[in-house]
């Protein structure tokens, strides 16, 4: 390590931070620019064609930094519906080439498209008959005169000041493996349900998996009084259940409104003789409600939406099976 220590400029600094996403945001506009027009275009639906037909799984390799971005290829894919794993290209001359079969797409990145590590094995994949897909930044390169697909994802000139260390070439191979993903899940028809299976750990797990009926209150724990019932009841009510507010049933249980503690509030506030209020003349006719087969992040949004503490829940023939409030879905951490 170089001990040299140099005054720190701060000025120059930011300048040179913003030379530098200006630099990798160009890479990745002029991607963007070439994606519709061949032949990066004809190359980029030839290895989708490809990864679409392939019986096996997806191999992704790269050595150094395109060894990291091949990593994060293989794991975007695997997480949107395209089985893939990654190999490193020295341990696959030392046998992890055995993990490779002849139904298999094999994507190898390289900017130089020279890198001994890949250039090794090619020959071997080609023998296996796996199809090779390689994203370099020079056409003329080996694994490109290799590939069965090439995509060019070469840049004018990386963004470290000595033209030297891989930083718009890489950002450019991660910006061409998304879109790769990306149209693959869209072919696919991948969708939320999907990716929820595939995420089924931690908080995106938990949003997309957990259901209304999961985490709503049921029975006797739901807060429900009849139409006709006197208001005084409906307060006793509201108090043992705990949820502020209390479900107006019907004779055959099906939903008529709602009573909250704001409305009780706003009856005191306007003077009403609540000793001789019936339910069904101070109640809300018209709350709202969810299903129990919707997600849970549905009810938060419903939520935050009208800007209330709680929600209903009616089955398809308004007949109340729950209620839930925002202390219920943090408790279940799906907000």
């Amino acid at each position: 390590m170089n001990a040299k220590v140099t005054e720190f400029n701060p000025a120059q600094a930011l300048a040179l931070a913003r030379t530098t996403l200006g630099i990798e945001a160009a890479a990745v506009q002029a991607l963007a620019a070439r994606i519709e027009e061949p032949p990066l275009a004809i190359a980029f639906v030839g290895a989708l064609r490809c990864i679409l037909a392939c019986k096996g799984r997806v191999v992704v390799s790269g050595m150094g930094k395109s060894g990291h971005i091949a990593r994060k290829l293989a794991a975007t894919l695997a997480s949107t519906g395209t089985p893939a794993y990654f190999v490193h290209p020295g341990e696959a001359s030392h046998g992890d080439l055995g993990m490779v079969t002849r139904d298999d797409v094999f994507i190898a990145l390289s900017n130089s498209g020279e890198v001994e590590e890949l250039t090794r094995i090619v020959p071997l994949v080609k023998r296996l008959g796996a199809k090779l897909i390689a994203i370099t930044g020079r056409a003329e390169s080996t694994l490109a005169r290799h590939a069965d697909v090439h995509l060019d994802a070469g840049v004018e000139q990386e963004a470290c000041p000595m033209n030297l260390a891989p930083t718009a070439s890489t950002t450019a191979q991660l910006a061409l493996g998304d879109a790769l993903a990306v149209a693959l899940l869209d072919a696919r028809g991948f969708g939320p349900d999907d990716f929820a299976r595939t995420h089924p750990g931690g908080a995106l797990g938990r949003r997309l998996l957990t259901h209304v009926r999961d985490v709503m209150r049921e029975g006797d724990a739901v807060p429900r009084i009849g139409v006709d019932a006197p208001f005084s009841d409906a307060l006793l009510e509201m108090t043992r259940k705990g949820l502020g507010m209390t479900a107006v049933i019907d004779a055959v249980g099906r939903l008529c409104g709602i009573i909250t503690d704001g409305d009780l509030r706003r009856l005191l506030e306007r003077g009403d003789d609540l000793r001789t209020s019936r339910v069904g003349d101070v109640m809300y006719p018209t709350p709202r409600t969810i299903g129990p087969q919707a997600l849970a992040v549905e009810a938060v949004a419903l939520m935050e939406e009208h800007r209330i503490g709680q929600v209903l829940v009616v089955d398809e023939a308004s007949q109340l099976v729950g209620a839930l409030n925002m202390h219920d879905l943090f408790a279940a951490k799906v907000m």
